[in-house]
């Protein structure tokens, strides 16, 4: 036998002794990478088509399937946190992953509130620019400041709704009860001489039902998903002139990411880019989809015209804008960054 063999076959070759040692390697490399569990929470009904439920259902998908050690298991419905605490539970590291409209964060960031600003966002291809702009690079920074990055970009239209009748224009809202999302719809609703009555988009439908309500403004998403057409005799929706656009990301916990392995963090955001391009196309269909629902329910469609957008908008520059811009610490700069986005 060849000298440079003795050492693999002569005395001392202990065969279970290497195959422990190798086993132990591969357990240690093991333990290194060791599987991920990221839980990803929101408010909205899960499995029912819903984009945002759909968004999230996507990155658990596209994570899974990237075989990185990596699994993302999804709380729908605020099965896991309420749909306004969390913001708070990925700061504090109860959650990890959040589709979440960052107006219900405006309480502790002001600045937030100019992502459901009335009438400062057109349309979804207008939304798709003021992604990339200066705009959103201040709003983003702000994000960042606070633990928290944004995996997918996403802006909803959306519309009014009338338990009794139609609320189409600002005199019509005077004397009632509505649910505004986030402050500057409120304050603009105020000066319109509605009565303010906040509350999550998952407890509209009660709202309606109840009589405590009698008229909201939310998402075309939340008002197909919540079956808001079972509660109400007319719907105004995102048509030619959308006064509602509200941005509903999908964000991470930053510290949650920062402790992946560079493999798992492109995993996510490869996975968060395609739910983004998912949700661009999905969410223009969402306008039709809300028109053609709450018609089959027997619900009247009351389209807004350029007079009564031009009507809101001119309470919402005396209310909301006004307000924003001398209350909010850089309040006037960020309204000139979006303003800027044609």
């Amino acid at each position: 036998m060849p000298k440079n063999d003795v050492a693999v076959t002569g005395p001392g070759w202990n065969a279970g002794w290497v195959l422990g040692a190798v086993g132990a390697v591969f357990m240690a490399s093991s333990a290194l990478a060791q599987d991920v569990t990221l839980k990803a929470s929101h408010q909205w009904p899960g499995g029912k088509g819903d984009v945002r439920d759909e968004m999230v259902q996507i990155i658990a998908k596209e994570v899974a399937g990237a075989d990185v050690g990596m699994e993302v298991r999804v709380y729908p419905g605020g099965s896991l946190v309420k749909a306004t605490q969390q913001w708070d539970a990925m700061q504090k590291g109860q959650i990890d992953i959040s589709a979440f409209p960052l107006d219900y964060a405006s309480g502790k960031h002001p600045q937030f509130s100019a992502t459901l600003m009335p009438g400062l966002v057109k349309n979804h291809e207008h939304a798709k620019r003021l992604n990339d702009s200066p705009y959103m690079e201040a709003i983003k920074a702000i994000i960042e400041e606070n633990g928290i990055m944004v995996l997918s970009d996403a802006w909803l239209a959306g519309g009014f709704v009338g338990r009794d009748g139609c609320l189409t224009a600002p005199d019509q809202v005077q004397g009632k009860v509505m649910r505004a999302a986030g402050p500057a719809f409120e304050q603009m609703l105020a000066a319109a001489g509605a009565s303010i009555n906040a509350m999550p988009s998952s407890e509209i439908y009660t709202g309606l039902q109840t009589g405590v309500l009698d008229g909201a403004n939310t998402s075309s998403g939340s008002l197909v998903s919540y079956r808001i057409f079972e509660q109400v005799k007319c719907l105004t929706p995102p048509g030619d002139y959308a006064l509602w656009f509200m941005y509903e990301p999908i964000l991470m916990s930053k510290p949650a990411f920062e402790k992946l392995t560079p493999e798992q963090q492109k995993a996510l955001t490869d996975a968060g880019q395609k739910a983004e391009d998912y949700f661009f196309e999905e969410a223009k269909k969402l306008d039709q989809t809300l028109v053609e629902t709450f018609e089959k329910a027997g619900v009247q469609i009351d389209q807004m015209t350029r007079e009564q957008f031009d009507a809101w908008l001119a309470v919402a520059k005396e209310s909301s804008y006004k307000q924003y811009a001398a209350e909010v610490e850089g309040g006037q700069d960020i309204l000139d960054k979006a303003l800027a986005v044609e």
